[in-house]
């Protein structure tokens, strides 16, 4: 560890690229904490946003018309507005006229983050799960409904397999785009890379190397989720069924 931090040092003093992360203990936790806080909000908006997605796709199939007018509002709202207002809507707007609890709000920005970025991406996944259901062919679900399959099973058992594999590609691009909107959460003072970044090129006057850092960092992240979403697309392939 002292050679990596010695050989920071060097390129600072010989070429004048001052990665403070390489040889500064505090600047490096700080830049590791921000790292883990992207990675564990991405992971959260990805689970809450297919759940959100998926709950929403169910509704919309709903017999009652005011469960799918509302699922129609929910997903004109959130696809429709900047998420950027939206987060600062929910942040001060919703979160300002809570009750306090000993003092403290009782939602903390972490947590409005992954509400608001949930939110949005899930209306996203609600159309693109219901495009995935209107692809499934009618004989399939005409010959689950004729073993007498409730519609429940119907859609968890027969039409969810289908769906994910015919959406994948879809679903690929917007969690891509959901993992690079987590950026969004540095305006509420959530502490993820790019606020700890900003924290230390504002401190150390080492904006171009961070940026650099930054810019690498996210590829390295999307770079796996790609990486993953493109083999469970190839493992759940189906021929008839999607690309």
């Amino acid at each position: 560890m002292d050679s990596v931090a010695a050989f920071f040092r060097w390129l600072k003093a010989a070429h004048h690229i001052d990665l403070t992360i390489g040889y500064d203990a505090f600047d490096r936790a700080r830049f590791l904490k921000g790292l883990w806080t992207t990675v564990e909000l991405s992971a959260l908006c990805i689970v809450f946003s297919l759940i959100v997605g998926l709950l929403g796709a169910w509704l919309q199939g709903a017999r009652n018309r005011w469960l799918r007018n509302a699922v129609h509002a929910y997903i004109q709202f959130f696809r429709n507005t900047p998420p950027l207002v939206q987060l600062y809507f929910f942040f001060f707007a919703v979160g300002g006229v809570l009750p306090r609890i000993d003092g403290q709000p009782p939602i903390g920005n972490f947590a409005w983050a992954v509400i608001t970025l949930s939110f949005f991406a899930g209306a996203f996944n609600v159309e693109i799960f219901r495009s995935g259901i209107e692809a499934v062919p009618r004989h399939t679900i005409e010959a689950a409904e004729a073993l007498g399959l409730t519609r429940l099973k119907i859609f968890f058992l027969i039409l969810l397999p289908l769906v994910f594999r015919i959406t994948l590609p879809a679903l690929n691009n917007n969690l891509v785009n959901l993992v690079k909107t987590t950026t969004l959460a540095y305006a509420i003072a959530v502490p993820e890379l790019l606020y700890v970044s900003a924290q230390i090129w504002s401190d150390e006057s080492n904006v171009r190397e961070m940026m650099n850092v930054l810019l690498f960092a996210y590829v390295a992240i999307i770079g796996v989720l790609v990486y993953a979403m493109g083999r469970w697309e190839r493992a759940m392939r189906l021929p008839g069924f999607g690309l």
